[in-house]
């Protein structure tokens, strides 16, 4: 055994975002891009000497190689035991269950999420802390820092055991422990919904689509769904894990999804479709001609948790992104619980997970979970919801439109513009900024502004203070418009547009959101000068 003390430089942009590092595979792959990163992750947490890490990935290209060189490194600097997955491949949410299951350290997770896979696609790494959540903002800015400073990066000569046999072997003076991937999430899902409740909805001849869209969560949604459940098989479509994902987004939005959403609009859809992205822990679900938006799937998920396996006890508190719409805010008043507003980033539920104050979180970019774990968690959202179906015996569409009429509709979309211009989109941003003061009474399209700002957050179990996380701008008629630029994408810039009306006529509850919120749409695109700063007649994404 052989460590290696190789001199490096420190190598410009390694500025981990809300999701870890994310760049194209190309940039990882480059010599010493992804050694220098990784050992930056090492002593930004304070080292690992002595400590156990899971490490795993979404499976695409590139993963296999990069968890042989961390385990190299991870050995070379004093790692006692890392937990990795069979092949390289853990979703997100069961790494973050490994994690606290097995009480370990932290753990180093290999995904883009919903970004593209394959040689010329997009690569991620980041570090999730023992609470089994991502690193908090104090943890990142120490990362980043190291990265900035760095001098040398230590990995072992020898080469990393085969990922693909289970079992237990040594690197080094290092622990590697292969795992099934699967096993102990099925044990965790199966403590949380009702297994034998949705044998019996199968059995009654209940159907639905899940589409895998070739990446992580495949082998997870067969194992539950056609091997546990008794679902059909074929159920799972698209659920051999591919590097490239099959060429595709795995992204469960109408865009990069439009075979299940058609197949649900169709008169041959099944009771149920449901989608998951690359890494796991995104999710959409789909009623027959009726499909749920992420924020509305967030609040009926909580005003119904009670009615899984897991949460007979009700909730303690429900938490959502400031851009997701406030329909969760509606659930929560009426149950008498704590509602909580954050920034983008599930980093921001951990804390309040941790202190016991929500039982479930959610954001409107297709991510739900709960207390389970500290990661959104796809293929839990869906099993819930088919929990909850079987509980209530309604359909996915009379389950929505009932908590339509209970709780009034949050007509609500997002239009993103993709691969614009970073200094475009950093203009656009800083020019909202320096008009917030100046945009009450103004009128754009038709629509005042009442009221505006620059969304701000104080962390209420520990004090931190995050800014600048989004301008939010209220209209006359009780809308309102949200701008902010995305951290996930690793080229140019993502604006995001987040546009919201609440109706609680139930004569109008059944309009399409592109039409209701016309006027929104509209008044949004000339306050901001969009098609203007964009180049953009049009959004590339709508969900």
């Amino acid at each position: 055994m052989t460590i290696e003390t190789v001199t490096t430089a420190p190598i410009e942009g390694q500025k981990p975002g809300t999701s870890g590092l994310r760049k194209k595979t190309p940039v990882f792959m480059q010599p010493g891009y992804l050694e220098n990163y990784v050992q930056a992750v090492i002593e930004g947490v304070g080292g690992v000497s002595g400590k156990t890490i899971v490490v795993g990935g979404d499976g695409r290209y590139f993963n296999d190689r990069a968890i042989a060189t961390i385990l190299r490194m991870l050995s070379a600097n004093g790692a006692r035991k890392a937990i990795v997955g069979q092949s390289g491949l853990l979703s997100t949410p069961a790494a973050s269950n490994l994690i606290r299951t097995r009480h370990t350290d932290g753990g180093i997770i290999l995904s883009a999420s919903h970004n593209p896979g394959g040689e010329h696609g997009d690569f991620g790494l980041k570090f999730n802390t023992p609470n089994g959540g991502p690193a908090a903002e104090n943890v990142t800015d120490a990362i980043f820092a190291r990265s900035t400073e760095i001098t040398q990066y230590k990995i072992l000569s020898d080469e990393a055991p085969a990922l693909d046999v289970i079992g237990t072997s040594t690197l080094g003076e290092m622990e590697v422990e292969i795992v099934d991937p699967v096993t102990d999430y099925v044990t965790m899902m199966e403590g949380l919904v009702d297994f034998d409740r949705l044998r019996a909805l199968f059995k009654s001849g209940f159907r639905m689509r899940f589409d895998a869209m070739h990446a992580v969560t495949g082998p997870y949604a067969k194992a539950i769904l056609e091997d546990r459940l008794g679902a059909e098989p074929g159920t799972v479509v698209n659920g051999t894990p591919l590097p490239d994902f099959a060429g595709h987004h795995p992204d469960p939005n109408p865009v990069y999804a439009k075979e299940l959403f058609d197949l649900m609009a169709s008169a041959d859809a099944p009771d149920m479709g449901a989608a998951s992205d690359g890494d796991g822990d995104r999710n959409i679900v789909l009623g027959k001609g009726l499909p749920v938006s992420p924020s509305d799937s967030l609040a009926v998920l909580a005003a119904n948790l009670h009615f899984a396996k897991g949460y007979t006890t009700g909730l303690k508190g429900i938490a959502r992104s400031m851009p997701t719409s406030r329909a969760a805010d509606r659930v929560a008043e009426k149950l008498g619980v704590g509602m909580y507003e954050t920034p983008t980033g599930w980093k921001f539920f951990g804390n309040l997970l941790d202190a016991g104050r929500v039982t479930i979180c959610g954001e409107e970019s297709a991510g739900t979970g709960s207390s389970h774990v500290r990661e959104k968690d796809g293929l839990w959202a869906v099993l819930v919801w088919m929990d909850i179906v079987a509980a209530r015996g309604e359909s996915v569409a009379e389950i929505l439109r009932d908590h339509w009429q209970r709780f009034g509709r949050d007509y609500y979309t997002r239009h993103d513009y993709e691969g614009i211009a970073s200094s475009a989109g950093d203009e656009l941003m800083a020019d909202l900024r320096a008009r917030i003061e100046t945009l009450p009474g103004q009128s754009f399209a038709g629509l005042t502004v009442t009221s505006a700002d620059d969304f701000a957050y104080a962390d209420p179990t520990d004090g931190s203070v995050s800014r600048k996380q989004g301008i939010r701008v209220n209209f006359d008629n009780g809308s309102r418009a949200v701008f902010r630029l995305s951290g996930t994408g690793t080229e140019g810039a993502t604006l995001r547009v987040y546009l919201e009306r609440f109706e609680a006529d139930l004569t109008k509850q059944d309009m399409d959101p592109q039409e209701a919120l016309a006027d929104i749409i509209a008044a949004a695109g000339e306050l901001a000068s969009i098609q203007q700063r964009t180049g953009r007649n049009a959004p590339d994404v709508i969900t």
